[in-house]
């Protein structure tokens, strides 16, 4: 392989390919979706707060009543799901490594 890179080297020069990096750009008509997105996630984090002001309601009911606590497992996935849908953009960006 490495002959095969020298015969090329010498008969084409020694930059065989350059690629630039290009940089993103929004395709026409995208401020739409962009908007649809803004409000998506404006929707996901109001959700997400009214589903932790909920069981938490909900927590101090059965607490007060001596009823069997299934709240705290509603906290803790209103939780974790507020925190990856915050993090959804740097998610992506981590896997898709730009």
């Amino acid at each position: 392989m490495s002959s095969l890179l020298l015969a090329v080297q010498e008969t084409y020069g020694t930059v065989l390919a350059q690629v630039g990096n290009p940089t993103p750009e929004a395709p026409p008509g995208s401020e739409k979706f962009l908007q649809l997105v803004s409000y998506l996630t404006w929707f996901v984090l109001l959700s997400g707060i009214c589903g932790i002001v909920y069981a938490g309601g909900k927590f101090a009911w059965e607490k007060w009543t001596g009823g069997g606590l299934e709240s705290p497992k509603m906290v803790a996935g209103a939780m974790i799901g507020g925190v990856i849908a915050t993090s959804a953009g740097t998610i992506m960006n981590a896997l898709i490594g730009t």
